[in-house]
């Protein structure tokens, strides 16, 4: 099996999602040319002129004729990703609740760790975040863990830096933001690929700030629903429900932050995390 090669600005791709995202996305593209010579964004049927401003940049644009979905858009991120030599791809949503700036970050992780899928764990000022959204994300790591044969932190997190093996899946199943999740479940299952996480500040709106955010297109009880379905129906058809829990649980989340910081917070339930410095 090949070896990853060393990752750079130069070969890791930033593939945006977008859906009506004229608040912040010129913001969020820029800010990510900063750290990537090639920015993806995929238009998933905007409505407004989420479009009209990102091709007044220098990005790439694909443009979904009506809405498909956020799978559907990563996966023609990363196919064009991949039709341009990209040795890996960021994935970071058009809301600006990612800081571009993490990106060398991830990248680094992914350095110190091939054949892992580095996810920016939201862990940083983790109490701005609203308290059903840490609960319901907490839910989401341990049934996801469960499915992947490793616990994990915050698996719900759309900061995600891929190699090209995992972008090169075929036949992952799931559309919305359980593509996301199942993504995690194919690449442990088929290519024993792990997940590192890099702690990430949260961003949402907070009283006294002047920062603006647009509504969450992720609806906390039905998008977790649809994941939770989704992920037990893989359980369960991987058999071995109890093993594959003992060995689950016995594997902690592998973070990654060589300049850890006071203010990165593990959840109680997880711990016992290894830290990697």
């Amino acid at each position: 099996m090949a070896e990853q090669p060393i990752l750079h600005r130069g070969n890791v791709a930033v593939v945006i999602p977008a859906l009506d995202e004229a608040l912040r996305i010129r913001g969020v593209v820029e800010e990510a040319l900063a750290h990537a010579d090639l920015v993806i964004v995929v238009d998933d049927g905007s409505e407004d002129d989420t479009a009209a401003i990102v091709s007044e940049l220098p990005a790439i644009l694909l443009r979904h004729p009506r809405r498909a979905g956020k799978g559907r858009a990563l996966r023609s991120g990363f196919a064009e990703a991949l039709r341009r030599g990209m040795a890996a791809v960021v994935t970071m949503d058009g809301d600006g609740q990612h800081r571009a700036a993490d990106i060398p970050r991830l990248v680094a992780a992914a350095n110190a760790h091939p054949r892992n899928i580095v996810n920016g764990a939201r862990l940083r000022k983790r109490e701005t975040q609203p308290w059903y959204r840490r609960l319901g994300n907490d839910f989401g790591d341990w049934g996801i863990a469960w499915a992947c044969g490793f616990r994990l932190l915050d698996s719900q997190s759309g900061q995600r830096l891929y190699p090209a093996p995992v972008l090169a899946l075929g036949d992952v199943p799931g559309e919305g933001f359980v593509f996301e999740a199942q993504i995690l479940v194919s690449a442990a299952r088929r290519l024993g690929y792990g997940v590192v996480s890099v702690p990430v500040e949260t961003r949402y709106a907070v009283a006294g700030s002047d920062e603006q955010f647009r509504h969450s297109h992720f609806r906390l009880f039905r998008d977790l629903y649809r994941i939770t379905a989704h992920v037990v129906g893989q359980v369960c058809a991987h058999g071995q429900l109890l093993r594959q829990y003992r060995r689950a649980r016995a594997r902690p989340p592998v973070i990654f932050d060589p300049d850890a910081s006071t203010e990165t917070t593990v959840p109680a339930v997880n711990a016992t995390a290894g830290r990697v410095r």
